[in-house]
């Protein structure tokens, strides 16, 4: 762990039966993408779901429609928060103010997790509305551990990282996305996402097998699993998945999802829908499946010979 975060004494929500019954759903009901389309429904039915996630950015202002409904939604269900916006992977500073904003919307949500991606995605004050991926290097690794450690001590808590989604590789890297993942959460301690959509997109778009990958993975640091829907391109030179989280999670996904729980063990778990959104009890059907899953994995003990 990074002697930065050693040296914290993380602030925790309060223990109360509140927070407590919060954190046990939390873990034991899988939970859905928060989305305008759905507050009204959510607030005059209830849902049977385990939490709703947020795209931090979309909720950093101090007043408006988002807050006010994240308000009244936050009283009923657990919150996860997922930045998408600090560019960790990036060569330039942390955005210090966007930082600070993040910071105050997690302290006054007291989210279950909050997560961020091992990314970039600006460029001085320019933002990019993608999530571009990283060289795996020995100066980028020490460049995003600084960035988490600058992050979890401002937020005062550990955060998870999640895997990215790719479409090519840098001919710099120095090593596996694996070794990369895995050295970067022992320096720093932060948690990982592991998102079973992306190791399908970027395992397919690589030509690598995802079930190698998932036998590799640090699954101890895992804190949260997310599932999605991609679409493919079937440009017939170079075939590629895209990881538009605007279809139902696929049959492929589903299976490995299957097989990491078997891995992890028991793990809380989202379906992520950002666009073509179906009405709210699709996802709601989705994350039940997920349940059913969890309710029925056995772990797996993987053969030396199948880790590399």
């Amino acid at each position: 762990m990074s002697p930065v975060l050693s040296e914290l004494t993380f602030t925790q929500a309060e223990d109360t039966p509140h927070s407590s019954s919060f954190a046990k759903r939390f873990r034991s009901r899988s939970g859905i993408s928060l989305k305008p389309a759905y507050y009204q429904l959510i607030l005059s039915e209830l849902p049977d779901v385990g939490f709703f996630e947020i795209h931090a950015e979309n909720y950093l202002s101090k007043g408006g429609p988002a807050r006010h409904y994240l308000q009244l939604i936050r009283q009923h269900y657990p919150i996860t928060v997922h930045g998408v916006g600090l560019s960790i992977g990036g060569e330039h500073p942390i955005n210090n103010q966007h930082l600070d904003r993040v910071a105050q919307l997690v302290d006054e949500t007291q989210p279950e997790v909050f997560s961020e991606h091992l990314a970039w995605s600006s460029h001085d004050n320019t933002f990019l509305n993608d999530l571009l991926p990283v060289a795996y290097d020995e100066a980028t690794l020490r460049r995003v551990c600084e960035h988490i450690d600058q992050i979890q001590s401002r937020v005062k808590r550990q955060i998870l990282i999640e895997n990215p989604s790719t479409y090519f590789e840098f001919n710099r890297s120095e090593m596996s996305e694996i070794a990369f993942i895995t050295e970067m959460s022992k320096r720093t301690g932060c948690g990982l996402l592991l998102d079973v959509n992306n190791v399908e997109v970027s395992c397919f778009n690589h030509g690598h097998d995802a079930y190698q990958y998932l036998n590799n993975f640090p699954v101890a640091a895992v804190g949260q699993i997310h599932l999605a829907g991609h679409t493919t391109d079937d440009n017939s030179t170079v075939p590629l998945k895209i990881d538009s989280h605007d279809e139902p999670v696929s049959p492929d996904v589903w299976s490995l999802y299957q097989y990491t729980l078997a891995l992890t063990g028991d793990c809380p778990t989202l379906i992520e829908r950002d666009g073509n959104l179906p009405p709210m009890a699709a996802l709601i059907e989705e994350a039940n499946m997920a349940n059913r899953i969890r309710e029925s994995i056995q772990p797996l003990e993987i053969p030396r010979e199948h880790v590399i």
